[in-house]
């Protein structure tokens, strides 16, 4: 099969990849569409150190594994869990301590035309929610994963910093959840899609901000964090969303002078992110800038960067 493959040092597309085998608990999955995110640009900076094939979001077809799932148009949950460990016995699979992470950590990803996923980890794409949309449905859910994390009162003046593709999708879903959300960005055609919706998004050089109850960092950099910790009230929260490869530099003080909460906050539930497509709560395919063939996977990957690109597909 084809797969574009990172080896520490360099994006190849190979044209003859080794096919996953399906294993005890696994599907073979057709890959479809998948999806280009700010982690995969990390990850082709040296994050985690991580080798193979990249890629996490999803929407694929599976071919092979239990009878009830073949020809399912499907999306998967990317961390793999042991499912025998202690965080596994408390119910946090996603923190399991041997876990692999598709495309991440020690498992091949979705850069490629077949892929092998634990059968637990998938969910079937209703009907009507088309390949397009099915695909935003791993970031969707980790911008659901906020609202899992945090109790949001009804208006809480909330600022997302951070025009990206996971911005963008954490604004919709604290905006339908009823917050007045502000997004600051530095890309005017980003920030129309949001004004469109009915959400304040203004660029950053132009904002003065009143202090924040809730902030979100997603702008994906080193000096999102300090920008975030800025603008929160006493009191408030602080939501990071941003996984960077470089090291932070910068005084936790504010911090602890204002009494912020502090929460990380990484992948989230598929059931909310899906029934949220399925009943068109929200608007992601509006999102997508271009779709490539994978043979162009390299292009794709060098166009996903530049500044001011929404999402780019890859499909097989």
């Amino acid at each position: 099969m084809q797969a574009l493959y990172w080896d520490g040092h360099q994006l190849q597309l190979r044209e003859i990849y080794p096919e996953p085998q399906v294993q005890d608990n696994r599907a073979l999955v057709r890959v479809r569409l998948a999806g280009i995110c700010s982690t995969d640009r990390q990850i082709l900076q040296g994050y985690l150190g991580f080798t193979g094939v990249p890629g996490h979001e999803f929407v694929g077809e599976v071919v092979a594994g239990p009878p009830a799932l073949l020809r399912k148009r499907v999306v998967g949950e990317i961390n793999f869990a042991c499912g025998t460990c202690d965080w596994c016995q408390q119910q946090l699979r996603r923190h399991c301590a041997n876990r692999q992470v598709m495309g991440i950590l020690n498992a091949d990803g979705s850069f490629a035309e077949y892929m092998s996923v634990p059968v637990d980890n998938l969910h079937e794409v209703p009907e009507n929610v088309s390949d397009n949309a099915a695909v935003f449905t791993e970031p969707l859910a980790a911008a659901f994963e906020i609202l899992e994390q945090i109790h949001l009162k009804p208006g809480a003046e909330t600022v997302v910093l951070g025009d990206g593709k996971l911005g963008l999708l954490c604004a919709q879903v604290l905006h339908f959840a009823g917050a007045r959300v502000t997004v600051v960005g530095k890309h005017e055609k980003k920030l129309a899609l949001l004004r469109q919706l009915g959400m304040r998004a203004v660029m950053h050089a132009d904002w003065h901000p009143p202090p924040a109850e809730i902030a979100v960092e997603a702008t994906g950099t080193t000096d999102g964090l300090a920008q975030a910790i800025s603008i929160v009230r006493p009191r408030g929260t602080l939501v990071l969303k941003s996984t960077v490869a470089q090291a932070h530099t910068l005084s936790l003080a504010p911090l602890v002078i204002n009494e912020v909460t502090v929460i990380g906050s990484r992948c989230g539930p598929f059931p909310p992110a899906l029934q949220a497509l399925a009943q068109g709560q929200l608007s992601v395919t509006p999102l997508i800038d271009t779709i490539y063939p994978l043979t162009e996977g390299l292009a794709a990957v060098e166009y996903a960067v530049q500044p001011g690109v929404l999402k780019v597909l890859l499909r097989p």
